[in-house]
Formats: C-alpha cells, structure tokens, sequence
C-alpha cells in the first residue's frame, strides 16, 4: 500500500466482504482492524477502490469509516465504491446463521456475516447492487422479492422490510459521493501510470473453486477473482506477489493436514496472536504445508513471495516442513486431492530444520538473520520454486527484511 500510495497510486479491493481483515499497525503502534476498507486508507496519498466482486454491508462500511475517523484516519475524498458491487443485507447474516444452524455437525465454520447467502443471491440473480439504489421505486420491489423468497426458505426470519427501507433511503444519500463506475477509474488510472495495488481477502485455499470445498468462501480469491472483481486485464498485471506466513493457520473447520494440536499448538497461535481479525476466533495453526503451498503459486503465478511472521518461530528448537502427502499409497508433492476425504486421510511427509532460538524481532538486514533463520527461508523458496522476497519478522509495518 505504501509503494502504491507513494506515486498517488491506487489501493484495490476485488472479492469478498467483511468476513475477512487485515489487521495492520502504523509506526507509532496503533493498531487498525481493517474488513471492507482496503489498507491504503492508512496512507494519505492513496485512492481506495471497493470493487464490483466485493459484497458490501452498508451499515457496516459506515461502522468501519466512523473507527477510522475516530483515530484520525481521513475517508471522504479516498474512498470510491463499485456501482456494481452487490448489497449484503442483514437479511443475508439472518439466513447465514439459520443455514449454519441446520449444518449440526457439519458446519462449515462460516463467520455469519452473510457472505454466502449474499454471493448465492448475485448468483440466483435476485440480488441487489448499489447501483439500485439511485432507484428507489425499484430498490423496494426488488427486496421485497428478496425477502419474500428468503422466507420461503426460513419462515421464521425476523425481518422489519420497512425499517430496512427507511435505513438505507438514508444510506443512499451518504454513499452517494463514493459511488462511481471502478472499471472506467481502475483502467484510467492503469493509462496515466498510476500504481495499483490489489489487495485480496481470505486466501486461496478457501477459494470456492480451487480451495478445500466445502470448507471454503464464496468468492474468488486467488488470481482469477482480479478479473472478475476490478474488471482488470491480465494482461495489466505486473508483479503478482502471494502472502504467506512462515507456517500455516486456518478458521473455520475444514481439513488441515499438517494442523499442530497440544501444548506447541496454542504456544505458535499465543506467539502468533492468532485470533480472527473478524472475529476473535481462535485460529487453527500448523506447519508450513508446502504441497498447498506450490498448488498455490501454479494456480495465481506468483512472481515473488513475502513469508511474514518468521519471528514466530523463534523459540523452537526444530521447525517441520511439510512436503509431502501419502494419500491411497500414493506421495504427492504439487497436487492437492480435490476430495476431502482423501486430504482427511492424507499422512504428511515432513522435513525437519533446526530452529534458531534467538530474537529476530529487530532484524532488517538478511545478512543480519540467524544462519539457521536464513536456511528455512532459503528451503522454503528452493521448494516452492518462487523466489522470497519480503520477510516479516514482526507486527510493525517497518519490521521486513528484503532478501536480496
């Protein structure tokens, strides 16, 4: 966001909605909890771009701005929405739960903010974008046939239509300012030079294609979603970079081959501070899964890695890598079983690397990284086949160490 915004570049959102967060701390340790706004409204310089793939709760967007002003992060002006963009209504998080509900013991471990239901009706072609909202007359009929066949589904829906009415006449008039057509800008934007940025939320592996379905979001996360969600070319991408950290964690249920349970398991997630930016769950850790992990890069193209949180790791004696699945007699290295009962069942082959056993917090140099430090990040890269650039070794914004 910082490079973006230093040439008065462009932050872009392109899929998903307030289920995901960034949690991101400025250079005085003030600490953001980011969910529909993209992180370059943390840097004065940058334009922000909520696109057409993302599913917008209204309400939820003003709560999030209001957070932001009250700790002197300046929105009007910085901030432009999809007209494109589909509604999510609190009537989406009602079906979400009820849906959840009927799962017993099958749940798929959703954060019930609506996500799915919203992404069902885009699909089922009921749904409603912001640029409805320019049509108040139509607006009331089209959610009333939401409503209507959402209550076909659940009857005991508690759902006030008028009010809900009522609330976003009003909603209309304060986003009216933000909403504009994102294609048209992003592509303009792409001919004057500018730098953009396109920030994902969730990750791959909870891509609804090519994630470990059902345990997956309802969007597009990986690199197909940029298409789809901003309208981009991709022929207009350049540096296409994967975020990874330097183990695994998951939420939600779903299988998690290489998963760390016990005492070490809530030691790395304590360490980690490994709680849903969302919603404060508990997040699941493991090791470092390099079978999903090389999955992941063939799927987006990755031209370089950032591996963050490293310094993670910093108390262990041994540190596995996972390399390897044995499924059906089989060792797999780059495939990920499309079934979940297979990556259920799957036995993990895993490499062990010896530990570290120092701070690393306030290294910035690679040179400066512990040998046996510099040896994972090396084996990382050398297994992927994707070259490491960015090294977190901390929750600051200045705590990376580039590898040259």
């Amino acid at each position: 966001a910082a490079a973006a915004a230093a040439a008065g570049g462009v932050v872009a959102a392109l899929q998903g909605g307030a289920n995901a967060g960034h949690t991101i701390y400025d250079e005085n340790g003030t600490k953001y909890a980011l969910h529909l706004l993209p992180s370059g409204v943390l840097n004065k310089n940058a334009m922000n771009v909520i696109g057409n793939g993302v599913v917008v709760h209204v309400p939820g967007l003003f709560e999030e701005i209001a957070e932001m002003q009250e700790k002197g992060v300046q929105i009007d002006g910085r901030l432009l929405l999809s007209d494109r963009a589909h509604l999510l209504f609190d009537l989406h998080k009602e079906v979400d739960g009820m849906r959840e509900a009927e799962l017993a013991g099958n749940k798929i471990g959703t954060t019930k903010r609506g996500i799915g239901p919203a992404y069902a009706s885009k699909a089922t072609r009921n749904g409603l974008r912001v640029a409805d909202l320019a049509h108040p007359e139509n607006f009331k009929v089209k959610l009333a046939a939401l409503v209507n066949d959402a209550q076909k589904r659940f009857p005991d829906i508690p759902y006030d239509m008028d009010a809900e009415l009522a609330a976003y006449e009003k909603y209309a008039e304060r986003l009216r300012p933000f909403i504009t057509d994102t294609v048209d800008y992003l592509h303009d934007a792409h001919e004057q030079g500018k730098r953009i940025l396109i920030e994902g939320a969730n990750a791959t592996m909870l891509d609804v294609d090519h994630g470990t379905y059902p345990f997956v979001t309802s969007s597009n996360p990986s690199i197909g979603g940029i298409v789809t969600g901003l309208g981009m070319a991709p022929t207009k991408f350049e540096a296409i970079i994967g975020v990874a950290k330097a183990y695994t964690t998951r939420v939600g249920a779903g299988p998690y081959p290489t998963e760390i349970h016990g005492d070490l398991g809530e030691k790395v997630r304590e360490v980690g501070r490994e709680y849903g930016t969302t919603t404060g769950r508990p997040r699941r850790v493991g090791w470092l899964d390099v079978v999903a992990l090389r999955y992941v890069c063939k799927i987006n193209g990755f031209t370089h890695l950032n591996l963050t949180k490293l310094d993670v790791l910093s108390d262990l004696p041994e540190i596995q890598v996972g390399v390897g699945y044995k499924v059906k007699g089989k060792t797999l290295s780059s495939s990920m079983p499309a079934s979940i009962e297979d990556l259920e069942s799957a036995e993990v082959v895993y490499e062990t690397l010896p530990g570290w056993k120092q701070d690393i917090s306030g290294v910035r140099q690679w040179a400066d990284l512990p040998k046996a430090a510099q040896e994972y990040v090396q084996r990382v890269e050398d297994l992927v086949g994707v070259p490491v650039k960015w090294i977190g070794v901390g929750p600051g914004r200045d705590a990376i160490v580039i590898k040259g």
